[in-house]
C-alpha cells in the first residue's frame, strides 16, 4: 500500500474565539510536520467548536490564512471543521479542505442530529477523496453511527474512513469504528474534541482502527494530543 503519514488532531475550540482557534489549528500542522505529517484530520466543527449559533465561515475569510500558510509550508493537507452557507443560501456543517491553493469545502455532513437540522440542511452526496495513493470516504460525528454510510463510501471505492467527531463519554465511539474496519476491510481514522465544547463535552480518544477492526493507536481524554500513524501499516 501506498504510504500516507495521517494526524488524527484532538483540538480543544472555544465559542466567540476564531482567531484562537485557527491558532491552535496552526500550532497543531507546524507540530505535525516535525513528524512528517501530510494530512491531518480535526473534529467536528473544530474552527467554531460545536456552537450551533456560530456564523458560517466564507472559505475566502482571510482569517483562515495561518492555516493555509502552515499548510503551505510543510506541504500538507488539513482537513478542519465549520460551519458554511452556499451560494442558494443553505448552511451545512461541512469538512473543509486547506491546503497551499487555499480553502474548498470537502464534504456536507449527511446525518443530522436534531437540533442541527433546526439551523442546518443535510448534504446529499457522499465523497470519497484522493489523496497520496489512498481513496478517503468523509465522515462527520453521527455519519458514522450510521452503517449505511460507511457502505456507501466503500462502495464508492474508499480504502479508508475518516471521520471528524465530536462524541461524549457515554457514546459508543470505538466499537463504531471498529464495526466500520470490519464491515469493509478498511482503515479507520476518527478525530475527536477533548474537553468542554459548547453544550457538549468531547471525550477525545482520537485513534486509528486496523482493517481487521483492532485498535492500533489512540490518544487520552486529554485535550491538546494528537495521534501519527501511516495508514499502509493499518492495512492487515
Amino acid at each position: 500500500m501506498t504510504t500516507l503519514t495521517f494526524a488524527a488532531a484532538q483540538s480543544i475550540s472555544i465559542a466567540g474565539d476564531l482567531a484562537g482557534n485557527i491558532a491552535r489549528h496552526q500550532h497543531f500542522i507546524q507540530v505535525a510536520a516535525e513528524q512528517g505529517v501530510q494530512l491531518l484530520v480535526f473534529p467536528e466543527l473544530s474552527l467554531t467548536g460545536y456552537n450551533l449559533d456560530a456564523p458560517a465561515i466564507d472559505r475566502g475569510d482571510p482569517r483562515l490564512a495561518p492555516i493555509i500558510t502552515a499548510c503551505a509550508d510543510v506541504g500538507a493537507v488539513a482537513l478542519v471543521g465549520g460551519p458554511i452557507a452556499d451560494p442558494d443560501g443553505r448552511e451545512f456543517i461541512a469538512t473543509i479542505r486547506i491546503d497551499e491553493t487555499g480553502a474548498s469545502v470537502a464534504y456536507r455532513k449527511i446525518h443530522l442530529h436534531p437540533p442541527e437540522d433546526e439551523r442546518f440542511a443535510a448534504g446529499d452526496q457522499h465523497v470519497v477523496m484522493p489523496l497520496g495513493g489512498w481513496h478517503l470516504g468523509l465522515a462527520i460525528c453521527r455519519d458514522a453511527s450510521i452503517p449505511e454510510h460507511a457502505a456507501a463510501v466503500a462502495t464508492a471505492g474508499a480504502t479508508a474512513y475518516v471521520a471528524s467527531t465530536v462524541n461524549e463519554p457515554t457514546d459508543p465511539r470505538d466499537e463504531r469504528m471498529r464495526d466500520r474496519a470490519l464491515a469493509h476491510d478498511i482503515p479507520v481514522v476518527a478525530s475527536c474534541s477533548a474537553g468542554p465544547d459548547g453544550p457538549l463535552f468531547g471525550c477525545g480518544g482520537s485513534g486509528f482502527w486496523r482493517t481487521d477492526g483492532t485498535l492500533a493507536a489512540q490518544a487520552s481524554a486529554d485535550p491538546g494530543e494528537m495521534v501519527v500513524m501511516d495508514l499502509a501499516d493499518l492495512v492487515r
